[in-house]
């Protein structure tokens, strides 16, 4: 099989402000901007170069309705520190119905795209890697 997954496309109403809270987010450059398309990319030379799906931001005429029928996972030293840190660039708590006794916490972006903050991997799941 020859396929490979080259971005992951988000629709957005106003792709340059989503765009600035995901490369705030994630510490990616961008390496494509236009007014209707932005392009994010791993750091250049960082393990996840060439290797992580680009985020593709993509103007669209209508604002979010529903929940995402795909969404990111973030894996984080540590979850407390990060869900405040995503908070304070804009993103805002939301239920989509989970327990309250997951160990994740789902945060909306804002434009209102559901993500998962995970907690931390142990010191067991870290020697497996």
């Amino acid at each position: 099989m020859t396929l490979t997954i080259q971005c992951l496309n988000v629709d957005a109403h106003d792709p340059d402000r989503l765009a600035a809270f995901w490369q705030e987010a994630l510490g990616w450059r961008r390496t494509y901007d236009t007014p209707d398309e932005v392009v994010l990319e791993p750091p250049a030379g960082s393990p996840q170069d060439g290797v992580a799906p680009d985020l593709l931001f993509y103007r669209v005429p209508d604002e979010k309705v529903g929940k995402n029928r795909l969404h990111l996972d973030l894996r984080p030293g540590d979850r407390d520190a990060e869900v405040a840190r995503l908070e304070s660039l804009g993103a805002t708590r939301a239920d989509v119905g989970q327990d309250p006794s997951v160990t994740w916490v789902v945060l909306a972006d804002p434009e209102g795209n559901e993500f998962c903050v995970l907690r931390p991997y142990t010191a067991e799941e870290l020697a497996t890697l």
